[in-house]
């Protein structure tokens, strides 16, 4: 079963409002990170490991090619370090977002990312309810509105004719 680690902005404060910045990363082997290791590091804005990889791969196949190891090695070498991004592509996302200040909330044993998202919001509002939030209760920024305009007086009741918008009412004439 995958597991999945959560990550969130110290920026924001963790509430529900800044839920929908919250980041699922899935641990494990990443293909095409291991078949196409520079094009997956920049697709996914990781640019300090995108330039890391490349002056890797170009110095150890430069040093190889002098040292006189045979193409079939530097291929293979080359194979083993594509399958070493892909182990670890994960890993170099973590670590972006720490460097960008970013804090890990949470870890999370699931099938796929939609379960994932459930099982770590069900447990981060049964931990929220503990500590007094109320989890339901969310800032809209004003009242709602009213029919009230602020200065006492109410406006016209709503006009009681046949039509309703644009379509009239059930056996009414046409």
């Amino acid at each position: 079963m995958p597991v999945y680690t959560v990550h969130a902005p110290l920026a924001a404060g963790v509430d529900l409002r800044s839920t929908d910045r919250f980041v699922f990363i899935r641990d494990g082997f990443h293909f095409w990170a291991a078949v196409l290791g520079a094009v997956w590091l920049a697709w996914h804005r990781l640019w300090l490991a995108m330039f890391g990889w490349v002056v890797l791969m170009i110095a150890l196949d430069v040093i190889m090619v002098r040292v006189g190891i045979g193409g079939g090695a530097i291929a293979g070498i080359d194979l083993l370090l594509a399958i070493l991004l892909g182990l670890e592509a994960s890993s170099l996302k973590r670590w972006s977002y720490s460097r960008r200040h970013w804090r890990q909330l949470d870890v999370v044993v699931a099938d796929d990312l939609d379960a994932a998202e459930r099982r770590f919001f069900e447990r981060w509002a049964a931990r929220r309810s503990d500590l007094g939030y109320n989890n339901y209760t969310v800032d809209r920024g004003a009242p709602p509105p009213s029919r009230d305009n602020g200065n006492g007086q109410h406006p016209p009741p709503l006009p009681h004719s046949s039509i309703i918008g644009l379509f009239p009412e059930p056996g009414g004439g046409r």
